[in-house]
């Protein structure tokens, strides 16, 4: 039987080192002794590693893997990875295949040119990677290459986190300490531990790679820095949910072969709202498990498209005027014995577990929104938020009638009912009723309750899901903290909670809002309310050093302070480095070929006006139309010399804000002035010597 008939269950998992193999291949002492080590959260025995790489190697062996490597995320975003070979030589002149288990359990990349914030200075190169046996290690194909994947952290030299996966393993380790706290206090003495879960959906463009090859702005930077308007768009309503397309569809078989041979759970795939958007949703995991499988599906959807003479486009707004595309997380806390704890249940107002853990997050959300905000900003998703498209930059939450109702109930002395669910009757015989959800589903808030979980939805598509996961974990930490400190004290565990309930109800509703997000009206009850709406990348990273954040990280052991400075400094180097090469990308495509093309269609019209006046014919048209380039090509080269001096003074400045903020005010400015004289020269200029595939020709040529 071909692969492509292969059953799901079959291909499952086959390239994971995970549980079942485990069991397979580990002594029975080893493997219970291993998995205690995983649920204790203890440091792995040296003699327990070595049995455990021995079965590791001879798995991956047995695949056809010849090299094992380290796999971390650094703060670049994207992943890394340094390949060893198993091959050890012998004293005989021959070799043999070894893996011991500190090349498991320890790595020792070069730390000096990965971003460190200053931490780090460049001759400083000595860096360390530490395996997270929590997250299963597996085989990845590449071409002909087959390789043993370890997932790991990265630190330096001074055990100072260089990634983005030590702090989101800090912060399960913090929100596990302070929940399980809550639930103890409460009379839960069964859950030993509780633990974040996570499901990142996954929004992607997919356009021809012919069209791509000809596009050096998406090549550099992932979005078009040009492109007039297409007549069509998504006005029409017609892409979203619509029948997949025969290339896409094998496109997207091709896509869950592969990622279910890693283990990864992709479940959901359909057509998004824009003309060549598509999203991809996966089945709930550990928060960073769900984290590396995230990378995991960035990296295969490329991989896949590429084979199919496609590419994917990850960045948040490679179009203008189509929807951006985001990543949306849906969050939830659940216990070692399986209980959600953000499960409402049929009556949700007495279910005191279910209420806490909701107050919880929502003052966690309104006391943190500023640090929640920061943890979503990017230069790519500055084009999404808040651009009717995508929840606003004001941060609130949506929550739905019944669990607003509980909230208002509780802020006046108590929850005594919740509003019934019923069902919806379509009013056609052969139609059964419809069990009707609790709450209807908000695609404008950032920040909505679904059912069991909430659905952060300002993460940007390209973004790593570890940032904004580990600042969630670690505010509702701290929250959970606070409630556990009151109730530990307290001699009456309930009426203690009632009066929590009831403070955080009157001190946070504020945060709640189940309408519009979108509307200009609700940007003016947000101010009345007194949230925040903090639109720019750089005045968001701005707050991260505030005092009341360093003081949470440092309380719960995520970051340090000198680690948080250094992640400040490198998101905003990130935002200056991304729109300087945006600005270098658009003059280099302005002035080595649109300006030639333009200036050639001019000579051309100039050179027909001159032929149809020696006619004797009047060539007034062909006036109007060559007046009207010359004027554009005055315009571009104009905006040309401006955004020259625009981005080498941006450039010039030592200052990490201050630079960041001139790129923000001054250069992204002259680059739309550069785009408008393009764009305007685009729908002047003969189609045949344009010389960039068009918007409609990508968005809608597959």
């Amino acid at each position: 039987m071909s692969e492509n008939f292969e059953s799901v269950a079959a291909i499952f998992g086959k390239n994971v080192f995970n549980d079942v193999v485990m069991r397979e291949r580990l002594p029975k002492n080893v493997y219970k002794e291993f998995k205690k080590t995983i649920s204790e959260g203890r440091f792995l025995d040296v003699a327990l590693a070595d049995t455990v790489a021995n079965a590791m190697k001879d798995w991956a062996i047995e695949k056809g893997a010849t090299h094992f490597c380290h796999w971390f995320q650094p703060m670049t975003g994207l992943t890394a990875e340094k390949h060893d070979s198993f091959i050890s030589p012998t004293a005989e002149g021959t070799t043999i295949m070894e893996f011991s288990g500190k090349e498991l359990t320890q790595g020792e990349p070069d730390a000096s040119s990965f971003p460190s914030g200053g931490l780090r200075a460049t001759f400083e190169a000595r860096g360390y990677t530490a395996w997270d046996c929590t997250s299963p290690a597996f085989i990845k194909e590449t071409g002909r290459n087959i390789t043993l994947y370890i997932p790991c952290a990265f630190c330096s030299y001074n055990a100072e986190a260089l990634d983005k996966k030590t702090p989101l393993l800090r912060s399960m380790d913090a929100l596990n300490k302070q929940a399980t706290r809550v639930l103890r206090t409460l009379g839960n003495n069964t859950s030993q531990s509780v633990g974040a879960t996570l499901g990142p959906e996954q929004e992607y463009f997919l356009i021809d790679k012919r069209f791509f090859e000809k596009r050096l702005d998406l090549m550099l930077t992932g979005r078009t820095l040009f492109g007039a308007a297409t007549p069509r768009g998504q006005e029409m309503s017609d892409h979203y949910f619509g029948a997949l397309h025969e290339r896409v569809a094998s496109f997207m078989h091709d896509v869950n072969v592969e990622l279910w041979k890693l283990g990864v759970s992709a479940k959901t795939q359909h057509n998004e709202v824009a003309p060549a958007q598509y999203e991809l949703a996966p089945v709930f995991s550990t928060v960073n498990v769900a984290t590396d499988h995230n990378q995991l599906v960035m990296e295969t959807l490329q991989k896949v498209a590429l084979r199919n003479n496609l590419v994917c486009l990850l960045y948040e707004k490679p179009f203008s005027g189509v929807n951006g595309s985001g990543k949306h997380n849906n969050w939830s806390m659940v216990t070692d014995d399986g209980i959600n704890l953000l499960e409402p249940g049929s009556t949700p107002h007495d279910n005191m577990v279910f209420l806490v853990m909701l107050c919880a997050v929502l003052r966690a959300v309104d006391k943190y929104s500023k640090l929640l905000r920061a943890s979503v900003a990017t230069a790519g998703n500055d084009h999404r938020l808040g651009a009717h498209e995508a929840p606003p930059a004001i941060v609130s939450v949506f929550l739905g009638n019944q669990l607003t109702d509980i909230i208002e109930q509780l802020g006046e002395g108590g929850a005594k009912e919740s509003k019934a669910n019923g069902h919806l009757k379509l009013g056609v015989s052969v139609l059964p009723p419809l069990p009707k959800d609790c709450t209807d589903r908000n695609r404008t808030s950032p920040f909505a309750f679904t059912g069991n979980k909430f659905e952060f939805r300002m993460v940007g598509s390209a973004q790593s899901t570890s940032g904004p996961m580990f600042v969630l974990n670690t505010i509702v930490a701290d929250v959970l903290g606070e409630i556990a400190e009151e109730l530990e004290k307290s001699t009456n565990v309930k009426t203690a909670a009632q009066k929590i309930l009831a403070k955080i109800s009157k001190e946070h509703r504020r945060v709640i809002f189940n309408g519009d997000n979108y509307t200009e009206e609700w940007a003016k009850e947000a101010v009345k309310r007194g949230l925040l709406n903090i639109k720019s990348t750089v005045e968001s990273l701005k707050t991260i050093m505030d005092e009341e954040n360093v003081k949470l990280f440092v309380n719960h052991n995520v970051l340090s302070k000198a680690e948080l400075k250094a992640r400040t400094e490198i998101l905003l180097d990130s935002y200056s480095m991304s729109i300087n090469i945006e600005a270098r990308t658009a003059l280099n495509i302005a002035q080595r070929q649109i300006l030639p093309a333009a200036i050639e269609y001019s000579g051309k019209v100039a050179k027909t006006i001159e032929s149809i006046s020696n006619a004797g014919t009047d060539p007034s048209a062909q006036k109007k139309s060559l007046v009207r380039t010359c004027e554009l090509i005055s315009e571009l080269q104009n905006s040309i010399d401006e955004l020259k001096k625009a981005a080498t003074v941006a450039s010039g400045i030592d200052n990490t804000v201050k630079r960041a903020e001139n790129f923000r005010d001054y250069v992204i400015g002259a680059m739309k002035e550069v785009r408008k004289a393009v764009d305007g020269l685009e729908m002047t200029v003969d189609a045949k010597m344009w010389p960039l595939p068009t918007y409609a020709e990508m968005l809608f040529i597959k």
